[in-house]
């Protein structure tokens, strides 16, 4: 990365006698030089490359000073560059020693020391081009690791997209069963094996892009004062079906009073579905998980204790670590990404939390502790009770949905009907603005990635009807990141829902 210019020495002599006389000593010596009209010149050739400058005191008086410490400071970081100024009085010039890295030498010149001090200023001014060379490759190893990054959050959401396109339809359809289903006790295992086995693929793929989220500093929580035994509750029956599967005895023990915290509700139950699941894992059939929270200061505890396979004492400190397992030969392990613990560490972090591993090793059981702030006074004030979960909705919506995989679009059609919703269908955007205009829907499913007119254009057109304006659009994808639900909002989307939707999530927009 050396140039010519980076080599030469930068002259400034007084008379012309003066500059021959010192461009025949640089020529006889092998070092390179550059003569300079005035400080002008110097100045600006000091921007374009030089090793140093060699001046008299005459060049740097108070004026020509502050304009040579301006081209100075224009210099990059790893610069420092070396000034050798020729004074007959030494004390005259100190001041440029501390605002500038200037060596003085005493006139008249003796030729030997002025060729001593300017290898000196070269030697120095090469170490600084090693240091920018050093500094050019961390810069090359950080955009490419950068590059790399942008690429991989590329690839993880372009997987997901591709995964959640095949699960929708599957978890439609795992619905559709479980609604049509008779009272034949031999099927009714079946359809809860492949609810739970869609789901667990749906939780993998969430993982994954939450730990994405995370690592990139993308991930928005949703604060507000929450009721910590509604996020027990949410959390239990969620990771329920895994406990009872594995055969094991859950006991769950909350304080009795209410306790309100501050914090994302779905964050929050994201942290103990993965602890709790986390236990199941790695506990043998017939075992036990207890799960506790107490109180202690300004401070809740929450505790997951269980009679599983335990931690061996070296594996402690890197349980939380990205891509960890503690064991992924044991029968009880149900594989994973390894990413949950580290989701578990990262969200609790984020609430101004703190979470801890324990275990007296192996087959001794694990715990794992979190302790979260406890909200004020002011806080629990603006407490506010969640929603509970619907379980009923009225056929009286009229509803389109619109997707160009068809099997997604038939069995989320099937699962919308036998929820008692009133339903069309289309394959693609025309055919999509054709049946608003005749059904006039009051809330429609739309498809994104659709080819040819996609779901944005679709909703623009929609949103141009002025009897439409009240219809519900949500967005039906498999992408979702949020950079996708920024776009579909200013879009004009009410909603945006990542496939597969559970179908909790559908009847909510089913009653008017």
């Amino acid at each position: 990365m050396t140039h010519d210019t980076d080599q030469r020495v930068l002259l400034l002599m007084p008379t012309k006698r003066d500059g021959e006389r010192m461009e025949s000593v640089l020529a006889a010596t092998g070092i390179g030089f550059a003569v300079c009209r005035d400080v002008c010149d110097l100045c600006r050739k000091i921007g374009e490359g030089a090793a140093a400058a060699l001046l008299t005191e005459e060049a740097v008086t108070a004026e020509h000073a502050g304009c040579i410490q301006a081209a100075l400071a224009e210099q990059p970081p790893w610069s420092d560059f070396p000034l050798v100024i020729l004074a007959r009085e030494h004390g005259k010039q100190e001041h440029l020693r501390e605002s500038m890295n200037a060596t003085l030498v005493e006139r008249p010149v003796k030729v030997r020391s002025l060729l001593s001090v300017l290898r000196s200023a070269l030697r120095l001014r090469r170490h600084q081009y090693e240091l920018r060379d050093l500094l050019a490759k961390h810069q090359q190893a950080e955009d490419a690791l950068r590059e790399g990054d942008r690429r991989k959050d590329e690839f993880l959401a372009t997987l997901a997209h591709e995964l959640r396109n095949p699960l929708a339809p599957l978890r439609s359809s795992v619905h559709i069963l479980q609604l049509t289903s008779t009272e034949d006790p031999r099927t009714k295992p079946i359809y809860d094996t492949m609810e739970r086995q869609v789901n667990h693929l749906v939780r993998l793929v969430d993982d994954l892009l939450e730990m994405s989220r995370i690592t990139r500093g993308k991930v928005e929580l949703r604060k507000e004062p929450v009721e910590l035994a509604a996020v027990v509750r949410n959390a239990i029956e969620t990771s329920r079906p895994l406990i009872d599967a594995a055969g094991l005895r859950l006991t769950v023990s909350l304080p009795p009073e209410r306790v309100v915290i501050v914090g994302d509700f779905v964050r929050l139950g994201q942290v103990l579905t993965n602890l709790l699941n986390n236990a199941a894992k790695y506990t043998n059939e017939g075992g036990q998980i207890w799960f506790t929270a107490t109180c202690e200061g300004n401070e809740v505890v929450l505790s997951v204790r269980d009679t599983g396979i335990g931690i061996d004492t070296e594996m402690l400190p890197r349980v939380f670590d990205m891509f960890m397992q503690v064991d992924r030969a044991t029968s009880r392990s149900q594989g994973g990404l390894g990413i949950g613990l580290t989701l578990v560490r990262s969200l609790v972090g984020l609430h101004g939390g703190s979470v801890a591993a324990y275990s007296e090793g192996r087959g001794r059981g694990s715990e794992f502790q979190v302790r979260l702030p406890i909200a004020d006074g002011a806080q629990a004030a603006g407490f506010l009770r969640p929603t509970d979960q619907l379980t009923s909705t009225r056929p009286t919506r009229r509803v389109l949905v619109v997707d160009d995989n068809l099997d997604a679009a038939t069995t989320l059609t099937t699962l919308l009907r036998h929820l008692g919703a009133d339903v069309q269908m289309a394959n693609d955007g025309p055919t999509a603005l054709a049946t608003v205009a005749s059904h006039q829907p009051e809330v429609v499913f739309l498809d994104i990635g659709m080819p040819g007119m996609d779901g944005f254009e679709v909703a623009k057109r929609v949103r141009m009807r002025p009897e439409c304006a009240e219809v519900v659009l949500i967005a039906l994808t498999g992408w979702g990141q949020e950079d996708d639900r920024r776009r579909t909002a200013e879009a004009g989307f009410n909603h945006h829902l990542v496939k597969p939707v559970d179908v909790s999530a559908l009847q909510a927009f089913l009653v008017p």
